[in-house]
């Protein structure tokens, strides 16, 4: 393991809610992922899930009847989503673990269904990092098992930055460490949000590199560039016809790079 990532658990354990309302503004995103997830998961199926947080995605694949190991750094974030799932009755579905996503030591089954990697990869900047990471996916997870990993977009974020941090673009040296490199100059202090933000063409080569076969790369975001109030609005028929819609234009190569999130699909060969 190259970098130490305890600035990130800092960052996540500072506010254990701040998953849980990121995906409240971002319904799209959380909407398109679940129709990958409800297309490719097999049904019942044992689930790894690394990067697990307070649960936004765990609760919903156990309220679905998956049985799931929820994998998470952050020993408050694990504990929040033990909280959530207690209210919800669903605890007997979820075994927990905190363990860091390049060292599933403690998660000794091998033969998993399904894994998820629903954020851990882009908070590993290095890349033997996010290799090291889905090693360990792909020795616990059966032969045609399925993996499920997000990034965030080098260029789909630009929209965010504009609407939310305008003075970002000030810092010149900062700005041009992200379109050239995917991250902040390595000489910049820690603290705050630190990731590693992807190009479109990396995604499928780092999971062939290690054993998975590429099924789709999608942009979980599309057309909708930092517009979420937009698509939040929609209800009813209308909304589920414009996710219909942007499923169906998902995967459009022109449009990947433009949504801030997205999504890998491969299967262990």
């Amino acid at each position: 393991m190259s970098d130490d990532v305890s600035d990130i658990a800092a960052y996540y354990n500072d506010d254990p809610t701040r998953e849980h309302g990121r995906l409240e503004r971002h319904q799209l995103e959380y909407d398109l992922t679940w129709r990958y997830l409800t297309q490719y998961l097999p049904s019942p199926a044992s689930i790894l899930e690394v990067g697990a947080a307070t649960g936004r995605y765990t609760l919903e694949l156990a309220r679905r009847g998956y049985s799931i190991t929820a994998v998470d750094m952050s020993a408050i974030l694990l504990e929040e989503c033990k909280k959530n799932l207690v209210e919800a009755g669903l605890e007997n579905q979820v075994r927990f673990v905190v363990a860091d996503a390049r060292d599933l030591a403690q998660v000794t089954e091998k033969e998993f269904d399904a894994v998820l990697f629903m954020g851990p990869l882009y908070h590993l900047i290095e890349e033997a990092d996010r290799k090291l990471a889905l090693k360990q996916a792909l020795n616990r997870v059966r032969k045609g098992g399925i993996l499920f990993s997000s990034f965030i977009s080098r260029f789909g974020v630009l929209g965010d930055l504009m609407r939310d941090i305008p003075d970002w673009i000030e810092d010149q040296a900062n700005a041009h460490s992200l379109l050239e490199n995917g991250k902040r100059p390595d000489e910049y202090p820690r603290g705050g949000f630190r990731g590693y933000f992807t190009l479109v063409s990396e995604i499928a080569p780092l999971h062939e590199s290690i054993g998975f076969e590429t099924i789709t790369v999608a942009g979980v975001e599309p057309a909708i560039s930092a517009d979420d109030e937009s698509y939040n609005r929609l209800a009813g028929k209308q909304r589920k016809l414009w996710l219909d819609l942007l499923f169906e234009v998902s995967t459009e190569k022109s449009i990947i790079g433009a949504s801030r999130h997205l999504l890998y699909i491969g299967r262990k060969k």
